[in-house]
This record gives C-alpha cells, structure tokens and sequence, in this order.
C-alpha cells in the first residue's frame, strides 16, 4: 500500500516534506518574479527605450567620426588645391613679366610718359582746336535749320 506522495512504507519524513515545501516557494516565487517582470510593460519600455538611446547615441558617434574625417580629406584636397593654383599662378605671372621685358613695353611705355612731360601741348593750340570744333558745328547747324 502506498500514501499520497508515493512513498513505499510508513509515514513519510516530515523533514523531507519540509525541505520540499521550501524548494517549492522557491521555485514558485522565482516562477512569480519572472511572470511579473514580463508584465511590468512599463519596465521594459523603459529597458527598449534606454537600449535604443544607447544605440543612437553609438550611431551618432560613429556618423560624427567619419563626418570629422570627410571634412579632414576635403581640407586637406582643397589645401592642396589652393597651393597648385597659386604656384601655378605664380609661373603665369613671372613668365609675363619675362615677356613685358624681353619686349621692351614697360621701357617704351616709360619713354612715352617722358616725352610727354618734357613735351607738353601748348594751351593755346588746345583752344585753337576747341574753338574750331565749336566753329564747325555751328555752321553744321546754321545749314540744317
């Protein structure tokens, strides 16, 4: 004949149901603790929202690395870039300055400036050639009317 929890003879050890009532609480209240962190909703939207910021925030670290290096490249290309324009200017510039001197333009221009000062046009023969122009008109004018 057996009892209720299956033992096979007498009365069963009442230390031994002791022990099992207590691994049964705690198992039972481990089972409990599980059942109401799934439904705590608010906790985990909490955990999901504090687990998306995290990501985002990597994200944008990340995003910010390569931006600060692409602005690095770019700088250092137009760097670059500015300081081939500017030699290259430079040559254009000197080799023209060669050819105004091989020409002799600048010592021509030079020249003429001279002359000009050591020559001037008398004012008198400026007033002749006014005074004739206005004479010209008027007799253009005076046929017309």
């Amino acid at each position: 004949m057996s009892d209720k929890n299956g033992a096979a003879g007498g009365k069963p050890d009442l230390e031994a149901l002791r022990a099992d009532i207590r691994a049964t609480r705690a198992e039972l209240g481990e089972t409990v603790q599980a059942l109401a962190a799934k439904a705590d909703v608010k906790a985990r939207a909490k955990d999901s929202v504090e687990q998306t910021k995290a990501k985002v925030k990597a994200q944008v670290a990340e995003a910010t690395g390569k931006a600060t290096e692409a602005v690095k490249g770019a700088t250092h290309t137009a760097t670059d870039a500015v300081r081939s324009a500017a030699a290259s200017a430079r040559g254009t510039a000197a080799q023209a300055t060669d050819k105004v001197k091989e020409s002799g333009a600048l010592d021509k221009a030079q020249g003429a400036g001279d002359q000009v000062r050591r020559n001037p046009v008398p004012l008198g023969a400026v007033l002749v050639g006014i005074v004739a122009a206005i004479g010209v008109i008027l007799i253009v004018r005076g046929r017309r009317a």
